[in-house]
């Protein structure tokens, strides 16, 4: 990817749709059926930390590349979605090839 703000995208955007499928997955399983609920507890702040750093991603993308706003809002929208980051991941990768056209 060219541009810096759209790899850091990307990234967050991996990073927040493994950290949720951890949380969903793994740690409320740990909870509810062998209760271990600091699974949820630590996993929970570490995805928490990571959406936030995913927002704030978006809003650089939107203050410096100036995507159209339904771009943040779906891409904001798309993280509650399990799998949903994989997806629009590949949408990014093709915006970032039509910029540097």
């Amino acid at each position: 990817m060219k541009s810096k703000e759209l790899k850091f995208l990307h990234i967050m955007g991996i990073l927040d749709g493994i950290s949720l499928l951890v949380l969903l997955g793994l740690a409320m399983p740990l909870k509810y059926f062998a209760d271990f609920p600091i699974a949820v507890r630590i996993t929970g702040s570490i995805h928490g930390a990571i959406f936030v750093t995913y927002c704030v991603a978006i809003l650089i993308v939107q203050l410096k590349i100036r995507w159209k706003f339904r771009y943040s809002l779906i891409s904001g929208a798309i993280a509650f979605i399990p799998f949903g980051n994989f997806v629009f991941d590949r949408f990014i990768k093709q915006y970032d090839r039509d910029l540097q056209k």
